[in-house]
């Protein structure tokens, strides 16, 4: 089922527009909005895992630099 926007419907309707076009209009609207929330809620998803990866490539290197400071500080 379907959701519209109540404050979109009410603003194209005091504008002129018809109760069809007005609502269509409210319901396209707000499908693409649910679309975004899903796309935002990916990108965080993404975003946390990226982060989790940053950290472990910065121990990686830490580790591999002192690995060489070792071998090469003897």
């Amino acid at each position: 089922m379907t959701t519209m926007i109540a404050e979109l419907y009410d603003a194209l309707r005091e504008a002129g527009a018809s109760e069809d076009k007005a609502r269509a209009a409210s319901k396209a609207l707000a499908d693409y909005d649910s679309r975004f929330n899903k796309v935002d809620h990916d990108l965080a998803l993404i975003k946390a895992e990226i982060t989790v990866l940053k950290w472990m490539l910065g121990f990686l290197v830490a580790g591999m630099v002192s690995l060489l400071f070792k071998a090469f500080a003897q």
